[in-house]
Formats: structure tokens, C-alpha cells, sequence
């Protein structure tokens, strides 16, 4: 079984940054239930929708309203993947998840087959 936790979560200014990490254990990056490694987030009375997306050969896939903003990326030795938010503005207000899954479809959160319990990002104006 797979666990990801989140931390980096907290409250900023606008225009400010943020880092957030989902550290993984149960699997390591390498194996084939990790190929992907995603964030999503929700916001108060919102579905909850994609952010960002890794896939181990080293590509990512951004979701328009955060890309130039936000990097993903992913450290395999240390079992981590990385959400550096910058230029934050106030709709970025979320509670924000990672999720590890061998997805046909980055885009789904039903896809993914893991989930973290998900870490708040406040922004004020």
C-alpha cells in the first residue's frame, strides 16, 4: 500500500511563493503504480480539478490557469514530488492534494489509485 503526505501548505500573500512535497511510502518511485505523480486541488464549493502532472520519463503537464506559475517535479531517491507555486494569487486558495497512479487520463482524479490527506494554501489579496 502506497502513502503520500503532504506539508508546505500555509498562508501567503499574493505574489508570493510557496513549495508544497508529497513524500511517498509503500512504493517507491520507480515501480509502475508511481508512473504519475499529480496535484489537484479544491476550493471551497468547487470540484475538485487539476493542477499539475509528472510522469516519470521526466514530462509535465500543467493545467492553464497555473502555468509559468507553478513547476512540478519529482526527486525518486527521496521518494518526494514537489508542487513550487509562485506569482500566487487569491483563486489559488485551495486545499491542495497529491496522487500517484498509473492513469490513462492525467487529467481525472479517478485515475489516480493513491491520495494524500490533502494541505490548505490560503492567499490573501
Amino acid at each position: 500500500q502506497v502513502q503520500l503526505v503532504e506539508s508546505g501548505g500555509g498562508f501567503v500573500q499574493a505574489g508570493g511563493s510557496l513549495r508544497l512535497s508529497c513524500a511517498a511510502s509503500g512504493r517507491t518511485f520507480s515501480t509502475p503504480i508511481m508512473e504519475f505523480m499529480g496535484w489537484f486541488r479544491q476550493a471551497p464549493g468547487k470540484e475538485r480539478e487539476f493542477v499539475a502532472a509528472h510522469k516519470w520519463t521526466g514530462d509535465s503537464t500543467y493545467a492553464d490557469s497555473v502555468k509559468g506559475r507553478f513547476t512540478i517535479s519529482r526527486d525518486n531517491a527521496k521518494n518526494t514530488a514537489y508542487l513550487q507555486m509562485n506569482s500566487l494569487k487569491p483563486e489559488d486558495t485551495a486545499v491542495y492534494y497529491c496522487a500517484a497512479g498509473r492513469v490513462r487520463d492525467l487529467y481525472r482524479d479517478y485515475e489516480y489509485n493513491y491520495w494524500g490527506q490533502g494541505t490548505q494554501i490560503t492567499v490573501s489579496s
